[in-house]
């Protein structure tokens, strides 16, 4: 079998295969910007399926937005299709959108409802919120290290654990609440729950925080 190398002409002649198919100008832009990316980094080298799942990793190691690297990933396949490689298409990314529920809104979790009351009734403004993030987006303790400022910032939180990756979102009234804090606690990088000595909080941590209550619904 004739090596399956990525030349300029073939990336040039998918452009004009995009126009033909009536796509904006801007998409035909977006898709040759992800194309060339992909060129520069398999060079000269023969793509296999192995190649395309390297990249994937690649950009995820690289810490792009899992919702980015699916975008990406969905302009290297169409390029795959189009010249006849569509055995080297790889899957996009499994999105897991979280939904955000209110602390005044009643839930059928009478443990969080539990929590957040005696979050409130020791006014500890931390314990509250790091339990409506947990409950809100369905992360567990051992994850709170990817809910960072910039994470909160551009409303996604990208989990990579054991091998396995999935996105987390976190809704405009959560991002604004975690901001708040941020912002009065000078967190300006990083982790948003954090201990004195600026770890990670961890199952102890809040254990402690939380004097003995059962946080294990939040998982």
């Amino acid at each position: 079998m004739k090596g399956r190398i990525l030349t300029n002409k073939q990336i040039a002649a998918f452009a004009v295969f995009l126009k033909s198919e009536e796509k904006s100008k801007n998409t035909v832009e977006k898709y040759i910007r992800d194309v060339r990316s992909f060129s520069d980094y398999v060079g000269e080298a023969e793509i296999t399926k192995e190649t395309v799942i390297a990249y994937k990793n690649k950009l995820l190691s690289d810490n792009y937005a899992a919702r980015s690297v699916n975008s990406m990933l969905a302009s290297i396949n169409s390029l795959l299709s189009f010249l006849g490689w569509a055995d080297l298409k790889v899957k996009s990314i499994k999105l897991q959108r979280q939904i955000y529920c209110p602390e005044e809104k009643e839930l059928t979790k009478e443990e969080y409802m539990r929590l957040v009351h005696a979050a409130k009734q020791k006014d500890n403004e931390r314990l509250n919120l790091l339990i409506q993030t947990m409950c809100g987006t369905g992360i567990r303790v051992s994850e709170l290290q990817y809910i960072t400022v910039e994470a909160v910032k551009c409303g996604e939180a990208v989990v990579t654990l054991k091998g396995k990756t999935r996105s987390v979102f976190i809704v405009r009234e959560l991002q604004k609440k975690l901001l708040r804090y941020a912002a009065e606690q000078k967190i300006t990088t990083g982790a948003i729950f954090i201990t004195r000595s600026g770890k990670p909080m961890s199952r102890t941590n809040i254990w402690h925080e939380s004097d003995g209550s059962n946080i294990a619904v939040c998982h």
